[in-house]
């Protein structure tokens, strides 16, 4: 190889070298594309109130539920009626052995007839003792005596007469009459069981005065009025019920007073059920309206709401303002803060945020 080739060759090498550090060169001085991060982003609308929805649970209760048993002890002859069964007013639920208290009467009776047996003979002896005073065929003292033994055979008649009427009314206190219509709830006894005076045999609930007891703070309590009508929840069904009583104090350990409501005669509804009073209070005072995926936890117990401030980029910087909750329901919260209607926030994932953060949203909607 000559000499002049090879001053090509090398001529050739490093115009090839040069042109790679060219290139070089080139790219470094290109600046990178920024990629910021795409949020999701509502419009703060301002309003001058909202309305505060509290609810209130209580639970459903017969106007009257009624142990019911004998007001005499003894054992249990006759069970008429179970567990669930509907009965009248005036109906025999049950009856205790009376052959003691029969063969009492029995005696008594006897005793009556022999008592009036005797008061009709010291009767009659008096009345003959009495002609026979003017002949001065007996003496004043046997007089006496006669009279005093008819007043001791009235005294005596007198007695018992008492002891008579205590026995009927034992014999018909031997029975349980329903003291008004209802449902038996409960049965505690059962036939051939010796009971003693006042034990419970059923709880008897009436069923046409179904009413809710509820507790409600006072300051809502001063609110409602007698005869107000209030819309009741038991179960899945609404019922149009109206207030009966209002408690005059407070309950000691809730610290709230009892409503008594009363539902209509018609309502399916059980003892024992629990019931639903829902609240409204209309509340003036300004602020916004946010979903709850808008906030975020702050330091010192705050909540955060983050802003988007925009720059001249076509991007937002990220703002932490702390607000305050005045009211929130499952979706929704009401606030007050360093805020202002029209401005942009992050109505979700603002905790995979940090202020001072640029971003680029999506196209904003405006509560409605």
């Amino acid at each position: 190889m000559d000499i002049s080739s090879l001053t090509k060759s090398t001529a050739l090498l490093i115009g090839l070298s040069c042109l790679g550090l060219l290139s070089a060169c080139q790219k470094t001085n290109e600046q990178p594309k920024v990629q910021h991060q795409t949020v999701s982003s509502q419009t703060l609308v301002a309003y001058p109130s909202y309305q505060q929805t509290q609810a209130f649970s209580g639970i459903v209760k017969a106007s009257n539920t009624t142990a019911i048993g004998f007001e005499l002890s003894g054992k249990i002859n006759q069970l008429d009626v179970d567990i669930g069964d509907n009965v009248t007013k005036g109906q025999l639920l049950a009856k205790l052995d009376i052959q003691l208290l029969q063969t009492e009467q029995n005696r008594l009776k006897a005793n009556l007839t022999q008592n009036q047996a005797d008061l009709d003979l010291a009767l009659s002896t008096l009345k003959r003792s009495l002609s026979l005073t003017q002949k001065n065929y007996i003496s004043e003292q046997q007089i006496d005596e006669l009279k005093g033994q008819v007043n001791r055979l009235k005294a005596t008649k007198t007695q018992l007469n008492a002891a008579y009427a205590a026995n009927q009314l034992k014999i018909q206190k031997s029975d349980i009459i329903a003291p008004f219509k209802g449902i038996i709830s409960q049965k505690y006894h059962h036939v051939g069981e010796v009971i003693s005076t006042g034990t419970p045999i059923y709880t008897l609930v009436e069923s046409n005065t179904p009413q809710a007891y509820i507790g409600v703070p006072s300051e809502i309590a001063k609110t409602l009025s007698l005869q107000k009508p209030i819309d009741i929840k038991v179960g899945n069904q609404h019922y149009p019920a109206v207030i009966e009583g209002i408690s005059g104090e407070l309950n000691p350990v809730t610290r709230t007073v009892e409503i008594r409501f009363s539902l209509p005669t018609s309502s399916q509804v059980m003892n024992g059920e629990m019931a639903y009073f829902t609240h409204i209070q209309h509340i003036e005072k300004p602020g916004y309206w946010v979903p709850i995926s808008a906030l975020s936890d702050g330091i010192r117990g705050l909540w955060n709401i983050y802003i988007l401030t925009p720059n001249n980029k076509n991007t937002f910087n990220v703002e932490r303002r702390d607000i305050d909750i005045l009211y929130s329901n499952q979706d929704q919260a009401y606030i007050q803060g360093p805020i202002s209607a029209n401005q942009l926030y992050i109505d979700q994932g603002a905790h995979k945020l940090i202020p001072g953060q640029k971003v680029s949203i999506t196209k904003p909607e405006a509560k409605q």
